[in-house]
């Protein structure tokens, strides 16, 4: 097993303002592609592109290849189970969604302080591993979105988990409140695998401010931005894989083509990312990674990722684009519509000030 997976939490998509328009046949050739390369490892989870990503799988996989051809994960919806009872109802919908007869990864989605007591409350460790009993999870872990301490204390309690799933990348590789570092040496410290999600920021390390890209390209014009954030994962102890979240074919061809030749970082591309961080946090004011959680919470619907993606690329390029702003609000509610409850900063994995950032978009809003 190659060591990039396939992320499916940013499919190409028909219309880019709905999530649900999956473009099914670009995918289809992107799986393809990928799986010609001799990758195989797909990641997917019940909420994404809300809830058809798992359906996507299924036509571009399960229906198209035999089942020892592809290597499939999927995630349990924490956030939306309220009892025990619910685990077998949504195991089994996602099982029926995919197609797949069973599941090589299966993970407790975005552990947390709060969503581990929870989880832990309600059974759903027990659940996953009578799953394994059954055979239709192999191998079981889980996504973590928290502190060290935390982490530690999962690992602690429950030291049969065959792998965690945590961020990683180098831009938040020192980070006080994402604690990259400290937490892949947590999970190294009790011997876990781990697979990497987030190498790329969401896209932040693949579409660098001008200064940090010109200072890449000069370095190696032949190299993407993306691909020093791939291999700065991949080079890790105990990381078995890297997912990245791919929807175009140039994606899917520069990152197959990192991993067919991966070498670590040598101390010259340490010396210039260190660069690159310090030229990145003057111009990304809002660490968002687009991960949607937040969403999942807002009473008023606001399309907060998009917001902020919109509000960094004015910080990026000073240009705030109310055309853009516009459709990405359209048939949904806008920042000044926050009531600032605070539920979407209790449900983000990057702990950001979300309704204190709101504001200032709020700001540029006619």
């Amino acid at each position: 097993m190659k060591k990039l997976g396939f992320g499916t939490m940013r499919l190409p998509l028909i219309n880019p303002e709905d999530k649900t328009s999956i473009d099914q046949n670009y995918f289809n050739q992107l799986a393809d592609k990928f799986i010609e390369k001799g990758f195989n490892y797909f990641d997917t989870a019940y909420p994404y592109h809300d809830e058809k990503s798992e359906g996507a799988i299924k036509k571009a996989l399960t229906e198209r290849y035999d089942r020892k051809d592809y290597i499939l994960a999927d995630k349990m919806p924490t956030i939306l189970v309220k009892s025990g009872d619910e685990y077998p109802m949504y195991f089994n919908r996602q099982l029926e969604r995919t197609g797949a007869e069973y599941f090589d990864y299966y993970l407790m989605h975005n552990m947390g302080k709060d969503r581990y007591a929870k989880t832990t409350e309600f059974g759903g460790f027990e659940f996953a591993e009578e799953m394994k009993k059954e055979g239709k999870i192999r191998k079981f872990g889980f996504s973590f979105h928290d502190d060290a301490e935390t982490l530690d204390r999962i690992l602690t309690e429950h030291p049969d988990v065959d792998f965690v799933q945590l961020q990683i990348n180098y831009f938040d590789w020192n980070n006080k409140i994402i604690q990259s570092r400290l937490c892949y040496e947590t999970v190294v410290r009790h011997g876990k695998p781990i697979i990497v999600m987030e190498p790329v920021k969401g896209g932040t390390l693949a579409n660098l401010p001008k200064e940090a890209a010109d200072l890449l390209r000069e370095f190696n014009p032949d190299a993407s931005p993306a691909s020093y954030a791939l291999r700065f994962a991949a080079s890790l102890d105990n990381v078995f894989m890297v997912l990245s979240g791919m929807n175009t074919m140039e994606q899917v061809l520069d990152n197959t083509s990192v991993f067919d030749n991966l070498t670590p970082l040598n101390e010259d591309e340490k010396e210039i990312l260190e660069k690159v961080i310090k030229i990145i946090e003057k111009s990304v004011e809002i660490p968002c990674t687009s991960c949607g959680y937040c969403m999942e919470v807002c009473p008023k619907n606001i399309p907060i990722p998009q917001l902020f993606g919109l509000y960094n690329n004015y910080k990026i390029n000073n240009n705030f684009s109310n055309m853009y702003h516009n459709r990405i609000i359209y048939n949904r509610g806008k920042s000044s519509d926050c009531l600032n409850c605070h539920r979407c900063e209790k449900n983000c994995p990057q702990h950001i000030a979300i309704p204190d950032n709101l504001k200032k978009i709020a700001a540029f809003e006619k």
